[in-house]
């Protein structure tokens, strides 16, 4: 099984239509089953695995390193910009501009949060 087919099956697995992985990470569409040699350019193997929550050795070998399957690694999936100003404002024409001062302020407040914390 090479990369591709291996991108493939997770998502069938996960219920993750191709193309919203395609849309989710701004590759255009029918990216994913255009590469005929079934082998991602190194940057974009690494945003894929991330968005699914794999190692890029995942999805080059098949193969999972033990500290990979370890349970205290939490991985964080990938959500786009769309998914954010229709979650926070029930709507997708939202200016950036307006999404990057929400950034800033999660920003923020991650950061007071670390501070209460190291402060006790």
């Amino acid at each position: 099984m090479n990369s591709v087919e291996r991108v493939k099956a997770l998502c069938k697995k996960r219920r993750i239509p191709i193309s919203k992985l395609e849309r989710d990470l701004g590759y255009s569409n029918g990216y994913i089953g255009q590469l005929r040699k079934g082998v991602f350019p190194a940057n974009r193997l690494s945003e894929i695995a991330r968005y699914l929550s794999v190692s890029p050795n995942y999805l080059m070998t098949g193969e999972t390193s033990e500290q990979e399957t370890a349970p205290s690694q939490q991985r964080v999936r990938l959500i786009s910009d769309d998914d954010i100003k229709f979650a926070l404002f029930g709507d997708t024409a939202i200016d950036d501009a307006l999404l990057d001062e929400v950034r800033q302020f999660a920003q923020f407040a991650k950061a007071q949060k670390e501070r209460k914390k190291n402060n006790g």
